[in-house]
């Protein structure tokens, strides 16, 4: 299997790394507009040169809204998004995450919690029970949800930021 990650800049370096630590993928390269080197293959809009099907696509953009425009983009071509999880998060088995979502170190994703499409749970990040969290959510560092929350699309909970018990219904 290959990851074509979209975007080799700060969070697509990120999701490399991961990727390579979850041992899935046997090669990884990026498509990226601005920077050149030996693993990218070209720019982003080139992504159909690239489907098969023993490729996934990860789009790494900060952007929430961009982001998913580009994983529904990709969806509608037939590329199969990545859902990468690194192996120090905690995900309780009673919980849903979709593909084309990025779970990193140290998060925690406790029971019957459900994660949309193209969210980023980032390093040290909670996620009590019973939250759901719509399509292109951000989690920064350090950030918490506690318990039966509702988080709207492409929202974004900032590092140090908690949002209460049922804040969001």
């Amino acid at each position: 299997m290959k990851l074509i990650i979209l975007g080799a800049g700060g969070h697509g370096k990120v999701v490399a790394d991961i990727a390579q630590q979850i041992n899935k993928y046997e090669e990884i390269f990026f498509l990226d507009d601005l920077l050149q080197g030996n693993d990218i293959l070209g720019k982003c809009k080139e992504y159909t040169k690239f489907k098969d099907e023993d490729v996934e696509m990860y789009p790494a953009f900060g952007n929430n809204r961009t982001r998913i425009e580009w994983e529904e983009k990709l969806e509608n071509y037939g590329i199969k998004l990545a859902k990468i999880v690194h192996p120090l998060a905690y995900i309780s088995p009673l919980s849903t995450i979709d593909d084309g979502c990025v779970v990193m170190p140290y998060a925690i994703i406790n029971t019957n919690v459900k994660i949309a499409k193209g969210c980023i749970i980032n390093c040290g990040a909670i996620i009590d029970h019973d939250c759901i969290l719509n399509k292109g959510c951000h989690l920064a560092p350090g950030a918490i949800v506690k318990g039966e929350n509702i988080l709207p699309e492409y929202m974004k909970v900032d590092s140090g930021e908690v949002i209460s018990l049922g804040m969001y219904k």
